[in-house]
């Protein structure tokens, strides 16, 4: 099973978990499976077109992936899988 890491943004929809265990085929399907049990997750990445927002990252392993398949991605037995929003601000 994939661990997924979720950012503090998104942990109030996850009962303050920070780490998911769980298994899917794709990162889209992970995201679907933890929609279902956290309702509400995938309204905070997806866009309205069903795509990641342009501000969130997600990477499996060390691999953002929107450099491989996008949410086609595959997701093996002992990847990671880490959110991470865009960080924004600086001068």
């Amino acid at each position: 099973m994939a661990t997924v890491y979720v950012p503090t943004p998104l942990r109030r929809f996850t009962g303050n978990q920070s780490k998911i265990v769980e298994s899917a085929e794709t990162v889209g399907a992970l995201i679907e499976k933890l929609d279902e049990q956290y309702p509400g997750f995938s309204g905070k990445l997806l866009d309205g077109d069903g795509g990641v927002k342009r501000f969130i990252n997600v990477f499996v392993n060390d691999d953002e992936i929107r450099t491989l398949a996008g949410l086609e991605t595959g997701i093996g037995e002992d990847d990671k899988v880490s959110i991470v929003p865009a960080m924004a601000g600086g001068q």
